[in-house]
């Protein structure tokens, strides 16, 4: 299993727990930066992480900033990603069984380490329900290449 990682400058610290996290859980893992506290713009590691993810040389990935939204934001941006942004072990496993997750994203700002950690160990446990929940991550994947209503062709 490879996970690739990323995180801003807020997210630097609690990332780097992470990585120890997923190393602990046989994951190999890649770190796709930052490396530094100094400031630096989140959608830059999103993306990293995301084409990651979406071509296939990682099978999953984890984004941390402050709150987690913006790398959410962000990494679904990219088709074939579905990024969730978690807060607690009952939203991590509901992403990975209910939504096929595959980019975590955290809040630094907003978590205890402790919890992200099982948070991480949740979420790579978790296994995709399929069922009823197939048919709706299909409706997902459409909407990548649906054009917004309304709009014209050129």
């Amino acid at each position: 299993m490879k996970i690739a990682v990323g995180s801003d400058h807020a997210g630097l610290a609690l990332k780097d727990e992470i990585k120890k996290t997923l190393a602990e859980a046989g994951a190999s893992v890649e770190d796709l930066g930052t490396q530094s506290s100094e400031s630096s713009d989140y959608p830059d590691f999103a993306r990293a992480v995301g084409e990651a993810v979406a071509s296939g040389r990682a099978d999953s990935g984890v984004l941390v900033c402050g709150s987690g939204i913006g790398m959410g934001i962000a990494a679904n941006k990219i088709a074939g990603v579905r990024a969730a942004v978690c807060h607690d072990t009952v939203t991590a496993r509901l992403a990975r069984e209910h939504n096929d997750a595959n980019v975590l994203c955290l809040g630094a700002r907003l978590l205890d380490p402790a919890l992200a950690r099982d948070m991480v160990r949740v979420w790579l446990a978790a296994r995709f329900e399929g069922g009823r929940h197939a048919r709706r991550v299909d409706k997902i994947r459409a909407l990548e290449s649906a054009r917004p209503a309304g709009a014209r062709r050129s």
